[in-house]
């Protein structure tokens, strides 16, 4: 062996003793373990990619897609609700003649139009409709009602609303704070009473023509507004996000590409459509890929199984409370009788996982994250049970998004010397964000509707200096293979029952029930229940708070999902030496009757307060009480 061969062998030994050491073996041993899931998420990744610029070059919208679908395709179903079907003919002419309806009317091209309406197959044509003509539905919670459902519609700036004729008293009861905005009501079944001032939607559809808008729907751009989705955010009241074409496009067929959906599936869709997993991911599999959805006007639990075996579903959409609701329904013949291979949603909690999956036999859970607003998404392509998702440890260039470390007093990323963010090693839990880059979809932020409320979102200077990133307000935290698992959220805001509450606006709304000034808003953590049920500390040294009144006021302003459960009432108020609540103090202390002195009560399942007394304490412990 010649010199140099000594000495290149040598070199050679030398390096990799050197990487084989320590935390660089880990890392290879990760990068070996972890190969076959990263190519199979990068080719998955790339044809998403591909698929989003050809259309993007072909200036394509949703709307044009689906009109292409629809022509080569019209006999196929697109739908199905409550055993109609409805194929994509009879979407495309429903659409068309909605949109060709709005047209004529007093509206300019960008306009809103507010849509409440519950989940069937026109509140999907409606806001095609809309879109075709150059319009922006904006998509309005349901459970909304009084002041937060108007400022919903001033929000998105809307200019006349679209209401199923289920929401006739609703939109009665705020009519006179909305004058400005044209009213018009969609019946499903004729001869139904219209609201007084409201234009009979349905009876006017019947007249137009049904011809496609090819003038419209060629002046459309990917990058425009299609829709407005609503989420409460970090604080507040809700925020309209906006959901452009690529937007719609990116989550839709991302979720359908990296889970690998077939054109033949059926997908099982008793999600709201107002919200994005079942009013843009699953709806969007019909409209953009083919696939054929089932839709329920509400999600049952005892039904699930039922209807994905009656329909012969092969794919489900979930979000975490109806997986724990499936498990408390009494074991019956469809827990295995279904076909359903595929079941995909966001907020499984790790606990029941296993459990689901031993029970109703699914293959494959695709649990997936990602902020309906935000430019970072995540998905679990590989059974990983807990992780939301993956990023391939070599890829943080071509998909920019990372955890950083956060000040859990302020909310506030920590900033180095360099007054750049840091980022956290594996297992350090921290916010998680996405870099800002206009020019590529996946990396895109389009905000919402208040560009005040949008720039709050975004952090500057956590790469390097001068660039942006979108803040998504959760706390993630990453293993050493690249999986992320959702921790918790920052701010105030909690999610119960598959529903964001801003603790700010049940804040504003309980004090003005009760006529106290002082009240603090927080989610506690329940045993046996998933997320954060609400919990109000009101300030009452005069023991003048009347919990019956109470009852009757929550029930009358807030959704169900955002009413306190639990009350405590504070005979003494914690304040911070800046005269802030310590609202932290208080949600350590959670509902535990045996620590606390003070008075609590429970809102229990007729919608009244109770005491809440030791035996209650336990029987939610020991998951006896009905939650």
């Amino acid at each position: 062996m010649g010199a140099q061969e000594l000495v290149f062998t040598a070199l050679s030994v030398f390096i990799a003793g050197y990487l084989l050491t320590g935390n660089r073996r880990r890392f290879i041993y990760a990068l070996y373990k972890t190969l076959p899931r990263d190519v199979l998420g990068a080719y998955r990744f790339i044809r998403v990619n591909i698929l989003l610029w050809w259309w993007e070059t072909r200036e394509l919208t949703v709307a044009r897609v689906f009109s292409n679908y629809a022509t080569a395709h019209p006999n196929k179903i697109a739908y199905i609700f409550e055993d109609k079907e409805w194929t994509y003919r009879d979407l495309e002419e429903y659409s068309n003649r909605l949109g060709r309806y709005f047209r004529s009317k007093n509206l300019s091209r960008g306009d809103s139009v507010a849509l409440i309406m519950e989940s069937r197959p026109e509140y999907v044509g409606t806001w095609l409709g809309l879109s075709k003509a150059g319009f922006v539905g904006a998509l309005i919670n349901t459970n909304l009602r009084h002041d937060v459902l108007v400022h919903s519609m001033k929000a998105a700036n809307c200019k006349a609303v679209i209401f199923g004729s289920e929401f006739k008293e609703v939109i009665k009861e705020i009519k006179e704070k909305i004058p400005e905005l044209a009213l018009y009501q969609s019946s499903e079944l004729p001869d139904t009473t219209c609201l007084e001032g409201a234009t009979d939607l349905s009876a006017e559809l019947r007249r137009v023509d049904s011809a496609p808008l090819v003038e419209e729907l060629a002046l459309g751009t990917p990058r425009d507004k299609l829709i407005y989705i609503y989420t409460s955010g970090t604080t507040g009241l809700p925020k309209a996000a906006v959901i452009t074409n690529l937007r719609f496009m990116l989550m839709s067929c991302g979720v359908r590409f990296m889970l690998n959906l077939r054109s033949t599936d059926r997908i099982y869709n008793s999600l709201p459509l107002y919200h994005t997993a079942g009013g843009l991911i699953g709806v969007g599999q019909a409209l953009l890929t083919g696939v054929t959805v089932v839709l329920r006007r509400r999600f049952s639990a005892s039904k699930f199984w039922p209807d994905c075996v009656h329909y012969e579903c092969t794919v489900a959409q979930y979000i975490g409370e109806i997986c724990r609701y499936l498990l408390t329904v009494p074991p019956g013949p469809c827990d295995r009788k279904h076909k359903v291979r595929l079941i995909f949603g966001n907020g499984l909690r790790p606990h029941i996982w296993q459990p689901f999956i031993e029970r109703f036999g699914v293959k494959q859970i695709g649990e997936f994250y990602g902020a309906t607003e935000g430019n970072s998404n995540l998905v679990n392509i590989d059974n990983t049970i807990g992780a939301v998702g993956f990023v391939p440890l070599c890829a943080g260039s071509l998909y920019p998004v990372a955890l950083l470390k956060v000040d859990h007093e302020t909310g506030e990323p920590v900033r180095g010397p360099d007054g750049l963010c840091v980022r956290c090693k594996a297992g350090e839990p921290g916010i998680f964000v996405g870099k800002i880059n206009p020019k590529k979809v996946v990396n895109d932020f389009s905000g919402y509707a208040d560009r005040k409320a949008s720039e709050q979102k975004i952090l500057r200077d956590v790469f390097r200096k001068g660039d942006r990133a979108f803040n998504s307000g959760d706390i993630l935290v990453m293993d050493e293979f690249g999986y992320f698992y959702f921790k918790d959220r920052t701010g105030d805001t909690f999610r119960w029952r598959g529903e964001n509450v801003a603790t700010s606006e049940v804040e504003a709304i309980v004090s003005n029930v009760i006529g106290l000034k002082d009240a603090a808003v927080y989610g506690v953590e329940v045993p046996h229940a998933e997320g954060k049920a609400g919990m109000a500390a009101i300030y009452d040294p005069e023991n003048t708070l009347n919990i019956k009144e109470m009852s009757e006021g929550v029930k009358k302003t807030l959704p169900t999902y955002a009413r306190p459960l639990f009350v405590r009432v504070l005979s003494e108020l914690p304040m911070t030496g800046t005269f802030k609540l310590k609202k932290k103090d208080l949600q350590q202390d959670g509902f535990n009757i045996k620590k606390i002195t003070d008075p609590v009560y429970f809102l229990d399942s007729s919608g009244v307060y109770v005491k809440f007394t030791e035996q209650l304490y336990n029987d939610i412990l020991e998951g006896r009480a009905r939650i």
